[in-house]
């Protein structure tokens, strides 16, 4: 079992203290006790999850979207984080997991670990790669992961914690970030009325990073993909839009258009 294998990474969310893990627990040394899911996912949330987590519709979703018209997306992030050869990986917003997996698949000898707020996003993940740990925890509350244990932080298209994502990489660490690009969907956006880009995003990332890392390298990614009704649907259905209803959909041509950075801890 992934979670298993994660041992001496997890740390407990009451107290910070180390986790320890059997098949069937997780506990640390103050008596914090946490079960393990009889789906293989460990859940450190300590409460419930977000109204706006991600539903196990909008994970089926973003599974099939991620395995067809998204898949070299995939692979670009699967290159920037098993580009160092790190040991141990840990991607915060990991969704079904599937980012993660491809980076694992290139690291034969690495561990992963995906946290999600979603509860049915951490179970999508705990059966993507046998070598995933996968936990509900919220990025914005701190990860449970011990100090300076992560060679490789990857968030795409996810919520940062840069104070929290220095805090549990190694101090050669590298910090991997996707974020899309203005021509990112734009012609589906324009079609279905879809939430916007925001246009400072590059500024604000920048602020939201500074304080603890510099940037080592930057890769844009773009494409021009047709894709089914139903797959236009399902990129529509996997996120946020997600909330907004269910639309009628056409086959077109999606035009993918993403950057992945790379950065060093200050």
């Amino acid at each position: 079992m992934a979670l298993v294998d994660a041992a001496g990474l997890l740390a407990c969310p009451r107290c910070g203290e180390a986790l320890a893990l059997d098949p069937h627990t997780a506990s640390c040394p103050n008596a914090h006790s946490y079960d393990i899911a009889r789906q293989g996912y460990l859940n450190l949330l300590g409460g419930p999850q977000p109204a706006n987590a991600d539903s196990a519709a909008m994970v089926e979703a973003r599974w099939r979207v991620l395995s067809g018209v998204y898949a070299d997306v995939v692979a670009l992030v699967a290159d920037a984080v098993a580009a160092s050869r790190p040991r141990v990986v840990v991607d915060a917003g990991a969704g079904t997991g599937q980012y993660l997996a491809a980076a694992l698949e290139r690291l034969p000898d690495s561990v992963g670990v995906a946290t999600d707020v979603s509860v049915s996003a951490a179970r999508r993940a705990a059966r993507t790669h046998p070598r995933i740990a996968s936990l509900v925890a919220d990025t914005w509350r701190g990860m449970p992961v011990r100090d300076g244990v992560a060679d490789v932080v990857s968030c795409v298209f996810a919520p940062r914690n840069a104070a929290d994502f220095a805090r549990i990489l190694t101090a050669d660490g590298l910090l991997v970030v996707v974020t899309p690009e203005p021509g990112h969907l734009a012609g589906l956006r324009a079609t279905y009325g879809l939430l916007d880009l925001d246009p400072d995003k590059d500024e604000r990332l920048a602020q939201s990073l500074g304080a603890h890392f510099v940037q080592h390298a930057s890769d844009r990614l773009t494409r021009s993909v047709a894709a089914t009704a139903d797959e236009v649907a399902d990129v529509i259905a996997m996120g946020p839009n997600a909330f907004h209803g269910t639309r009628e959909t056409a086959p077109t041509t999606l035009d993918i258009d993403v950057r992945c950075r790379t950065y060093r801890r200050l």
